[in-house]
């Protein structure tokens, strides 16, 4: 974990180094003090040395004039390594977020996923700034300062060093239970961003419910939790640091007595005394520097192995000998194909069909049948366990992910439109398209007009979710970006269902003409929308149970028969 972490630095050895010389600069200089302190005693103000006394004045504020400088750039300089250390792993992760599967979103929460790239991130900042300058810095100041206060009195010196063990392995044991403390008061946070994000994205269905009790109750659970998670850390934080001033204080007592003792014994001088009393703080103070690091080591350690574990998880990929597929007809097959969500029943069992190039073909069956289920295997959002599939007598697992998803269209019931303008939400079906090209697939998706009415046109932003637009709109706006997409196969999930009769009347025929010369597969509950599809397949249970055109069905006087009975018995 360490190799990985470093390799964040490489890009900003420059900005470290000299980080890292200025921070010892530092140290250097908060030595001085006590020197010059040890030589007014000793020398200067016995010898009545005037002018050596200013001198040592001036050079001491003029040192803590530099530091000044120094601090500065430390603070700010470092802060922004740390930063773009950050904006680093942010930017990697996000890229691999883009490239895992279905699966992992299936069982991972967005607010999870949200407080691992925020909050998870910002403490891995602040470990990469402040870890090596406390380490290393304090470290050297500990030797510097410990043979400078050898150098005063070694008998006292020892003494004082001796007690540094004690403290360090009480901070190591307290340590210890700091970190399974901060890891529960970080899964606690993540659990109020996943509640919160949820919360906020259903807040219309929880107004429309008047469910405000609920989700309150919901929230003020994992706010609960997030309390009780950080109740142990900081109690665990509170003894850490009440602890370790209490050490700090014992060693001015142990310097105190016996340099007390020593001082009776004639062991040192009153000088020597007063200069070791002054330099034991520069000793001090990195030792308690050190163990109060230990703090912020645990937050950035946890938050680099939640990093650690998104990055760890393994990416959707090519299969080694995959190619790129281009100029696809559309020609598909199912072979024998099995598929399971983990160790779960079936989905879909031995599934045997073909689908001719340009043809519509419809999938029809109850909820959890394993429509959906279907769709989703042809772009290899989910794989196969067994069989294949193959596209113009391909395997699709010998395609490019890339290729073979730009070769297919899909809308769906549930639209997700992006939180830009109405231009920008039609270009995502081919970024590279012209003006010209938008305005094409919008007149085709029958939405063009819509959007001249608009003040800014395509320039209107419509929101979260595109909230600013009626579900119609929504629907042919997202049957535009297909348009401008223009694949030659296409997938149609339910994409009319959650529409009043008039809106879909009038999206059916954005739909017939977006399904012009392009191989089809519709799923549908109104089966209405399908009676002119050239075949038409009932799945029942993950089984092909029937299959033949809307005429053939009906005669065959079946499930579909049935279910078309139950929608049009009224007429």
């Amino acid at each position: 974990m360490l190799k990985r972490f470093l390799k964040y630095y490489k890009p900003h050895k420059k900005i470290f180094a000299l980080d890292m010389l200025a921070s010892f600069s530092i140290s250097v200089i908060g030595i001085v003090y006590p020197i010059i302190t040890r030589t007014m005693l000793n020398n200067l103000i016995p010898g009545r040395k005037y002018y050596l006394i200013i001198a040592a004045g001036v050079l001491l504020l003029s040192l803590y004039f530099v530091r000044m400088l120094l601090m500065y750039f430390i603070q700010y300089q470092g802060h922004m390594m740390g930063v773009k250390m950050q904006a680093q792993m942010r930017s990697d992760m996000f890229n691999h977020l883009q490239k895992l599967p279905y699966k992992f979103y299936d069982d991972n929460e967005t607010g999870k996923i949200m407080s691992r790239m925020t909050s998870d991130l910002m403490n891995i900042s602040e470990l990469a700034h402040h870890g090596p300058e406390n380490v290393i810095i304090s470290s050297i100041s500990i030797i510097v300062s410990f043979i400078y206060l050898s150098s005063i009195n070694l008998k006292l010196s020892l003494i004082v060093f001796l007690c540094v063990p004690v403290m360090t392995f009480a901070a190591a044991k307290l340590r210890l239970k700091m970190k399974t403390a901060f890891k529960k008061s970080r899964l606690s946070l993540a659990e109020i961003n996943a509640a919160l994000e949820s919360s906020i994205s259903g807040i219309r269905v929880t107004k429309a419910f008047t469910n405000k009790k609920t989700e309150e109750l919901k929230f003020e659970k994992g706010n609960e939790y997030f309390v009780s998670a950080r109740r142990e850390a900081f109690n665990l934080m509170g003894r850490f640091h009440s602890f370790t001033s209490f050490i700090t204080d014992v060693f001015n007592v142990i310097v105190l007595i016996f340099g007390g003792l020593f001082l009776y014994n004639g062991s040192i001088n009153m000088a020597d005394y007063s200069a070791f009393i002054v330099s034991v703080g520069v000793f001090l103070n990195p030792v308690t520097t050190l163990i109060n690091f230990m703090e912020q080591y645990q937050e950035g350690v946890t938050g680099f192995e939640r990093f650690i574990e998104i990055m760890d998880e393994k990416p959707e990929q090519d299969e080694p000998d995959a190619k790129p597929k281009t100029n696809i007809i559309g020609n598909i097959e199912f072979k024998n194909v099995t598929s399971r969500y983990d160790n779960e029943a079936d989905v879909l069992r031995n599934i045997n069909l073909k689908i001719n190039a340009g043809k519509k073909f419809a999938l029809v069956g109850p909820s959890g049948g394993g429509k959906t289920t279907f769709c989703h295997l042809l772009p290899r959002f989910y794989n196969v366990q067994e069989g294949e599939i193959l596209i113009d007598g391909t395997n699709i697992k010998d395609i490019t992910l890339e290729s073979l998803r730009k070769s297919i269209g899909i809308v769906q019931q549930d639209i997700y439109l992006f939180n830009a303008s109405i231009k920008d939400n039609i270009l995502y079906g081919r970024p590279d398209a012209t003006e010209q090209d938008v305005i094409l697939a919008a007149k085709n998706a029958n939405i063009h007009d819509y959007i001249m009415t608009l003040p800014e046109k395509y320039d209107t932003q419509i929101g979260e979710r595109g909230v600013k637009l009626s579900g119609g709109q929504k629907q042919r706006l997202s049957i535009a970006r297909v348009f401008l997409k223009n694949p030659p196969i296409l997938i149609l999930d339910e994409a009319t269902s959650a529409l009043d009769n008039t809106t879909e009347i009038l999206i059916q025929s954005a739909l017939e003409e977006l399904c012009s010369g392009r191989t089809t597969i519709v799923v549908a509950h109104r089966l209405s929308t399908i009676k002119n599809a050239d075949e038409i397949a009932v799945i029942s249970n993950g089984e092909i149970t029937e299959r033949g055109t809307h005429t053939e069905l009906l005669n065959l006087g079946g499930e579909y028969a049935k279910l078309y009975n139950l929608q049009f018995k009224n007429n």
